[in-house]
Order: structure tokens, then sequence, then C-alpha cells
């Protein structure tokens, strides 16, 4: 809990009902796609079937969608022997058995295959190229007779939206691949942000690879801040992705009509705020809204640390100012693109950081400013910047995308 002036400014995506049976609205969606041929006739008489869902960094309910998934396979004749369940973690480290249990329910680890997706294993292949660059995917999507992707859609700060083709790549690229996905100038590039995707040069290699070896079907949700399926989107991946980023983007933009002088955001809480790599999502949302020089008091319970012994702890490790986070002479390097935007944030303000799970070393050590109270961070703020100041406040992070109204736009972002 945070207590902040009276005149503060709250800035949450515009709320919507979670659907009264969302079981049996994915297995609507799954019998009648927006286009194109039903699940079960996309899927039927395949020997080898895959299902794709996002890791335990995403509040993807896997629980509710995977399993109307499952009971469409077995309805057309496909034996669970002949399934396999990927977990797309990109970069990502692997799931415990117990958090593997947690994200998809115990029934299913039981009863199918479940794959843990290794970004640095040996088990890809090349599906073609992109722009020179080689596609490696991971074997058992490439191969299987009938590919099936899942996933939720939120707006990302620097592929436009979440889900869609992102469970392939990054989701299940090798590391050469995801590393020239988020190539240092395509991170840096103006249209590599919230909501944008036509010209964005991360969307469009994703995009790209992906048609390499597309998915034969899709299934995107948007969910509430309480974790429930608000619609399902399914059918071919173009068609499904499109109109999920359509419907997200119209209620996840928030207009306002000039900058901040104090900005208070979140990661959007549990899964999405693990560590310090994710809650980098969250500065990056109040950064849009942020004046050059204001503060950005950052949330983020980070449980997983940094997290430790990773390529994100090392770059910062080396850091000592926002200009060596940004310095990407070295050319491509892992997680070099989350220290590209936190040295984009730390160049714009200041970051104050309230977190249980970073001691005040690690947090210093960051470039960020360490907290123990968010009522007297907003109020020592305020007093640092002198006089009645603008003060935002975004509880869900990144969900939201606060956009300055083009008449008083913040310098270094852009309005859809």
């Amino acid at each position: 809990m945070v207590e902040v002036p009276d005149d503060a400014t709250v800035i949450v995506p515009t709320e919507l009902p979670g659907l009264a049976d969302a079981d049996a609205a994915v297995s609507e969606a799954l019998d009648h796609p927006l286009s194109g041929s039903p699940l079960a006739m996309s899927a039927a008489g395949a020997a080898r079937v895959v299902v794709v869902f996002p890791d335990l960094t995403r509040p993807m309910p896997n629980r509710t969608v995977l399993p109307p998934v499952l009971r469409h396979l077995e309805r057309c004749g496909i034996p669970d022997d002949a399934v396999t369940l990927l977990c797309a973690t990109g970069t990502h480290r692997q799931a415990t058995p117990a958090e593997m249990r947690e994200l998809v329910g115990p029934e299913i680890v039981a009863r199918y295959a479940i794959i843990d997706h290794d970004a640095d294993s040996a088990d890809h292949v090349a599906v073609g190229e992109v722009g020179g660059t080689p596609v490696l995917l991971q074997r058992h999507y490439v191969e299987a007779d009938v590919r099936i992707i899942t996933g939720f859609v939120e707006p990302h700060f620097f592929a436009g939206f979440s889900g869609g083709p992102k469970a392939v790549c990054p989701g299940l690229a090798a590391t050469s691949t995801i590393l020239e996905a988020h190539h240092p100038r395509r991170i840096a590039d103006d249209d590599a942000t919230f909501i944008t995707r036509v010209g964005n040069p991360v969307h469009d290699f994703v995009r790209a690879a992906v048609a390499l070896a597309p998915p034969h079907f899709s299934v995107d949700v948007a969910i509430n801040r309480d974790r429930q399926v608000t619609a399902v989107f399914a059918g071919p991946l173009d068609v499904a992705h499109d109109t999920a980023c359509a419907f997200v983007q119209s209620s996840a933009v928030q207009r306002v009509e000039g900058p901040y002088d104090v900005v208070v955001s979140t990661n959007g809480g549990h899964p999405l705020d693990r560590n310090l790599y994710q809650a980098v999502k969250g500065m990056a949302a109040a950064e849009r809204i942020v004046r050059p020089g204001g503060i950005i008091v950052m949330a983020a319970a980070c449980g997983d640390g940094i997290p430790a012994g990773g390529a994100f702890a090392e770059v910062l490790s080396r850091s000592r100012t926002p200009d060596d986070l940004l310095d990407a002479a070295g050319g491509p390097e892992l997680d070099r693109w989350q220290a590209q935007v936190l040295g984009r944030v730390l160049r714009r303000a200041t970051v104050w950081l309230y977190s249980g799970g970073l001691t005040d070393a690690m947090i210093t050590d960051a470039m960020l400013v360490p907290v123990h109270d968010l009522t007297t961070a907003v109020g020592d703020a305020l007093s640092a910047l002198g006089g009645s100041r603008r003060v935002a406040i975004l509880p869900e992070g990144p969900l939201t995308v606060a956009t300055v109204a083009p008449s008083a736009s913040v310098p270094g972002t852009t309005s859809p």
C-alpha cells in the first residue's frame, strides 16, 4: 500500500469483466475460430502434435486454456503419447517440478510429456534465414505434424505486444536467434516500444522468423487484473494475434495531458515481478510519462533476485553509468536488451526501488536508489523535487500504456 497526494492521478487499463465460463469460451473458439478450420479438423490424423505454452514469468492462465485444447485433441483421436507440451522459456530459467505442476496443473504433468525449452541446447534445427541470420527453432516444434501455440496478449515494452509469434521466437528459439531478435540496433530504434508493431524492428524479425515454421493453430487470450480471461482469439496466427492486439490496445492505452514529476509504478505483481530483469518493464512504463529529471518510485518483489548468476547481472556488474548500460559496441549479448532499456530509463529519471527480494547493495549496484517504505518514498521524492508536483500512479505497471497527448508529448516517447 502507498499513500499519495489527493490530486495524484491513478492510471489503469479499462477494466473488463472475466468471462462467466472461460473453459466454454476457449472450447467455442477452438470449434469456431476467427478464420480457417476448427482445431479438431486441423489436428485430425496427426502423428505428432506439440502444444506451446508460456513460462513461469507470465501470468498466463495455462490451467484454463490448456485443458480444453487437450480435450479437443483427445476427441479427434490423438493419443496422449502423440502430444508433447513445450514450455516457451526463451532465455529464462526452467521451472522446477513443483513450479511446473503449479504452472499447468498436476493432472497435465502426470498425463503428458512436457519439455522445458533450453535455448542453449543442441536440440534446435535451422528453418531458414531472416536478413542473413539463421533461424534455429526447437526440434520438437519444427518436426511436429501439428503445431499449436497458446499465449496471452499484453503490451510489451519493446516488441509491441506479447503473445502470438513470441511463443515461437524467442520462446522456442536458440540463443543465437534470440540475440539477433534482440539486437542492440533493434532495441535502440524508436519504434521498438509498447503497442507498436508496424515498423518495429523487433516485431518484424520475430514475425519473419516464425513465418519460416508457422504454427498451424494459435490461441491467444486477454486477461484482466484478476488474471481472469476476458476474451479468446483462435485461428491462424496472424488473424488471431492481430485481433487480440487490437482488443488489448483498446483497454490498455490511457491518455494523459502532460508528463509527471513523480511516477509510482509496479511490474503488475506476481509472476511478472519475479526479478529485477523483469521489473525493468514497469520502469519503462513509467518512463513514458515521467518528465526529464523526474523520479520513478518502483515497487517489485524480485523474489528471484536480479537473478544472480545470469547475464543481466553480469552486465550490471560491469556498468557504472546509464551510458555503460546503453553501450552496445560489442554487439549482441545475452540480456543486453534489458540493460539498454534500463539505461534509457535512468538517463531520463532517477529510479527509487522498493523490493523485498533485493538487498540495498544490490539495488545500489544497479544504479537505483533503495527505499523501504513507499509512502515515505513518495513524500521524499516530492521534497527532493521541491514544491507542488504532479504525481501519477501505475498500479498495473506495464499492463497500462500511459500515453501523453500529442500536444504535450514527452520527449523520447512514441504516441500510437
